[in-house]
């Protein structure tokens, strides 16, 4: 389709852009370089988190903290706070409204679909498992990411994996050794034709002898003593997956006496996922050999589990307090073989989060805050109203996604053309409790140096095409969800994030200056040697040697 030559075309220009002279590539790396540079992400890890939380920690999480360089002020500047954004801005050093990721999933006018940030037609999986017909990649990600510069200019061995597609794939790229992550059915491991034409023998053999189903019939419980835990046991507005109460301890089996799906879907919502995430991790490297070639590999491992904890229980749960404690060890574990098998001082470890979260709004309200639910369909009847009254009949909107609004083909063109009709639809949204501020599509495509933040913060999440016609910007503590929380927002709860740098090339210590997550690839490869020219974050020089 021409759109994906386009693309191809964009993408390749911008590879040989960032190649290096013919001569130049085949010297060896410099001795300076760190042999491995690791990218951990933690889906929904808020700022706070190390502060609460790290006097249980003796593991991995630890170690970065006291030995490494912590950056305690970083966050996203974009409003779009999700998954898919937060992991394209991390690999790539640049914001949605250049790297093109501006959602999980977003309206696809053409198609008159939602399309995921993944989807790729012209793509095959590569199944662990069952067969599968997923078709997934980096296609719709417009710049390179930190792990093609180092494969096109360093020859790097590159090895990414999670148990969400979204995030193994914009860690990877545009290409890999291996790329890997949990099929829709959680029933086993998937890749995509884009990063081989078949299993990779290292991950075929872990998968193989490391069952998911071994899990089974075991219990969540704290792992510390009760009185560790300052967090309620059963806050009001927790929202826990079917099989499981609010209060621990929490079985990994539903009412079957078997493996099923239902087990699959505790399991990933359970500490032990991490676990298998970070073993697998810590295999790849042995069996790739990630660490021992010429040049300096790349690893990039995102831990899903504390987001779908975080949705169900909230950031102030004992649950959440629980996984972090856990995912300090499996963190360890995974530090202490990379010590072994590349050798301690030998590699440089970059962690982050995705996004933060919200507190859940009823336990917001219930200490005086204020916080709430949104909820699209009534957005969407207020607009259609307001249209229909004004600008004549017809159907107006075409699909909200989050906050983003898409009209139906040529009607936001005449409302806007239709004063009156405009302003009473951005009035009326305006009014909305909840609502914070309505922008025009025409506004936030030239807003990313505004001094309006929420302009700024909307106009840095927009991507032309891919982006509503009206951008919605919900007030602290209010949210598109249902039941327990999420995020999403240009709130500091979603938008600050830890920073922690560890290994070769760091200077440890706690630093207060501004970071923001599209920091971490253009410090890791000023540490690697490389450039990532399309990026607008900058190396944290204060924590470089």
């Amino acid at each position: 389709m021409p759109s994906r030559i386009a693309a191809a075309l964009i993408l390749l220009l911008a590879l040989v852009h960032l190649a290096p002279p013919a001569e130049s590539a085949a010297q060896p790396a410099a001795k300076n370089r760190p042999k491995l540079a690791v990218l951990i992400v933690v889906d929904q890890m808020r700022a706070d988190y190390v502060d609460r939380f790290r006097g249980d920690w003796t593991g991995g999480l630890n170690r970065m903290v006291k030995q490494g360089a912590w950056f305690r002020r970083a966050a996203y500047p974009y409003l779009t706070t999700v998954t898919c954004a937060g992991h394209a801005t991390i690999s790539t050093g640049a914001f949605p409204h250049t790297h093109g990721i501006v959602q999980n999933a977003w309206w696809d006018r053409a198609a008159k679909a939602t399309t995921t940030c993944t989807n790729d037609p012209d793509a095959t999986a590569v199944s662990y498992g069952p067969p599968s017909v997923a078709h997934e990649s980096a296609h719709y990600l417009a710049v390179p990411t930190f792990t093609d510069v180092m494969r096109s200019q360093r020859g790097a061995h590159v090895v990414t994996l999670s148990l969400k597609a979204r995030s193994a794939i914009m860690l990877a790229g545009h290409g890999a050794d291996a790329a890997t992550w949990l099929n829709d059915s959680l029933d086993g491991f998937l890749s995509s034709s884009v990063y081989g034409e078949g299993p990779v023998p290292a991950v075929k053999a872990f998968v193989d002898a490391h069952a998911i189903n071994a899990d089974f019939g075991k219990t969540w419980d704290r792992l510390l003593p009760a009185d560790r835990y300052h967090e309620a046991d059963d806050a009001v507005g927790e929202a826990p997956m079917a099989g499981w109460t609010r209060t621990f301890p929490h079985p990994l089996r539903d009412a079957g006496n078997a493996p099923n799906a239902g087990f699959r879907t505790l399991w990933e919502r359970s500490p032990y996922a991490d676990a298998y995430l970070g073993s697998m991790a810590a295999s790849l490297v042995d069996a790739m050999r990630l660490g021992q070639h010429e040049g300096t590999d790349v690893l990039g491992v995102s831990f899903s589990s504390p987001d779908l904890v975080g949705h169900a229980f909230g950031p102030d749960s004992q649950e959440i307090h629980d996984m972090y404690d856990r995912l300090d060890r499996t963190i360890g574990v995974l530090l202490e073989r990379l010590d072994a098998s590349v050798g301690a001082g030998k590699y440089v470890v970059a962690l982050t989060a995705d996004h933060g979260v919200t507190e859940i709004p009823e336990q917001r309200r219930q200490s005086g805050r204020d916080g709430g639910r949104l909820d699209a369909a009534t957005l969407s009847a207020i607009i259609e109203t307001r249209a229909r009254a004004i600008a004549g009949p017809g159907q107006y909107v075409a699909n909200e996604s989050g906050n983003d609004v898409y009209f139906e083909p040529g009607m936001y063109d005449k409302v806007a053309a239709n004063k009156p009709a405009i302003d009473a639809i951005l009035s009326a949204l305006r009014s909305v409790q909840g609502i914070a501020a309505v922008f025009q599509a025409g506004q936030v495509r030239g807003g990313a140096a505004s001094s309006d933040p929420l302009l700024r913060a909307a106009a840095l999440s927009y991507f032309p095409g891919r982006s509503g016609d009206l951008i919605l910007v919900p007030k602290a503590g209010w949210m598109f969800s249902k039941d327990g929380t999420t995020h999403g927002t240009a709130d500091e709860d979603d938008q600050r994030v830890p920073i922690l740098l560890f290994g070769d090339g760091i200077k440890p210590g706690s630093y207060a200056s501004p970071a923001t997550p599209a920091d971490i690839a253009p410090t890791l490869a000023a540490i690697c040697g490389v450039k990532l020219p399309q990026a607008e974050g900058h190396a944290l020089a204060a924590a470089l040697r």
